[in-house]
């Protein structure tokens, strides 16, 4: 699908990712830190990581349609080799949730992990989260950028006559 109700696909797919990669970010490092919040959120994460995941794809296929119909552009070039890599960020994110999942599931069954794990879950989750979060600003200004950039003015349109 490329277009959809006359707007690019990407235009729209993208939203998903701005919302859910970041969300998913903050309750994974929410997670990993709170043994209160995994408890009533590890489905929740893991749910919105795999989603994320495979909205992703879509999301960086629907732009590569997209690139080739907009005029090429070292802005337009930036965002898609920017939007290339959040593919690895949503495996990071789906990593991350799996980790969360096994680490309920420990706890659950009354196992503590060796302190060392703990530890590495709760680097691992904070690195990816911020990953996460600084990527998809990156991305989504360049996006802006490249869509934006030289299309308007700073002073405002003037009005037409009789207005």
């Amino acid at each position: 699908m490329s277009t959809t109700d006359g707007l690019p696909v990407h235009i729209l797919l993208v939203h998903f990712i701005v919302v859910l990669a970041p969300l998913t970010a903050v309750l994974a490092i929410g997670s990993s830190i709170w043994p209160a919040m995994r408890n009533r959120l590890v489905w929740l994460v893991a749910v919105l990581a795999v989603v994320t995941l495979v909205v992703t794809p879509l999301t960086t296929d629907a732009g590569e349609w997209l690139e080739k119909r907009v005029p090429e552009s070292a802005s337009v070039e930036t965002h898609a080799e920017l939007g290339d890599s959040m593919l690895y960020i949503a495996l990071g994110l789906a990593l991350v949730a799996a980790l969360l999942v096994a680490q309920h599931i420990r706890d659950r069954r009354g196992t503590q992990p060796v302190k060392w794990q703990s530890i590495a879950g709760i680097v691992f989750a904070v690195v990816i989260g911020v990953a996460t979060i600084v990527q998809v600003y990156r991305i989504g200004e360049s996006g802006a950028r490249a869509a934006w950039e030289d299309a308007f003015t700073s002073a405002p349109a003037q009005d037409g006559p009789g207005e």
